[in-house]
């Protein structure tokens, strides 16, 4: 088959423009050029684009009608190439890859992501969510471009931070819990019964001080979640996750005489690499959603 981008071109300006006249004016093209085009688009396809009839209006035969949606498809496919080209030489990137902390608020980045995807409507975009450490990893082991995850002390010296924001940390227990029938529990109450607490111990996360003999860890807010629902303990959690939808009336926040700092939200990334255009735009996205959490 011979046939080529603007044979393709002509047969959706013919159908689109009703007549091949208008598709002629439309594309800049004489009439002769155009009929002469769609007849050898046919013979290349082995197939009649067009019933031939004395009508003004030239109609899809059952064959054109078939073959139009995917005319159309390669046509914008060939945008898309085009785009992506311009972007490229422009410096923009081809894929950007954002790791987060399963715990981040969903809903900062997910307006984040929306209007990236309007920015930059050709970007190929990964998201990946992980547990404590995760978002760290990916960034040092260069399967990330930007991260997203709480502060803690013990960052790599090959990563740079930016504050973005805070998250209000409570202490929270199952519905179930002894805990939950008390109107106030102190240290000392709360020493009393198990504490669910972030993995590993030296993680200097926010929330990291254990006041109980008894400790459960776990490497998610989500996990620790999930353990509270069944009455093994109490923990300090971030308010978005305490009132997630999931928990509603099974997870109660405890009034008590001591809660930890606030989580703080960084946005990541290495040093050694200069953010592109598009993850830049969306480093400065992200920032606006996220500055107002706390």
């Amino acid at each position: 088959m011979q046939w080529n981008l603007e044979q393709i071109r002509l047969f959706v300006g013919v159908v689109e423009g009703q007549s091949f006249s208008a598709a002629a004016r439309r594309l800049q093209r004489a009439q002769s050029a155009v009929s002469s085009g769609i007849a050898l688009l046919e013979a290349d396809l082995g197939v009649r684009l067009f019933e031939r009839s004395s009508g003004r209006q030239p109609r899809l035969s059952e064959a054109g009608a078939a073959l139009l949606e995917e005319a159309r498809a390669v046509l914008q496919q060939c945008e898309r190439l085009e785009g992506r080209a311009m972007g490229l030489a422009r410096g923009e990137e081809a894929r950007l890859r954002l790791a987060q902390d399963e715990a981040m608020p969903y809903q900062p980045v997910l307006a984040s992501l929306e209007a990236l995807a309007r920015a930059f409507p050709l970007l190929e975009v990964q998201l990946a969510s992980g547990a404590q450490g995760d978002v760290a990893r990916k960034l040092l082991e260069r399967r990330a471009d930007l991260g997203l995850l709480f502060h803690h002390e013990q960052m790599p010296q090959a990563l740079e931070r930016q504050r973005l924001g805070t998250i209000e940390m409570v202490t929270v227990c199952g519905a179930g819990h002894a805990l939950a029938r008390q109107a106030y529990a102190d240290r000392r109450e709360l020493a009393r019964h198990r504490q669910l607490l972030m993995a590993p111990q030296d993680s200097h996360y926010p929330g990291g001080e254990q006041i109980s003999p008894l400790v459960w860890r776990a490497d998610s807010f989500y996990a620790m979640a999930e353990l509270l629902l069944r009455g093994l303990g109490w923990a300090w959690l971030p308010r978005h996750v305490a009132q997630y939808p999931t928990y509603q009336g099974q997870l109660v926040e405890l009034r008590s005489d001591w809660t930890p700092p606030a989580l703080v939200v960084e946005l990541v990334c290495r040093r050694d690499e200069a953010l592109g255009p598009a993850a830049n735009w969306l480093a400065s996205s992200l920032a606006e959603h996220l500055q107002h959490i706390g």
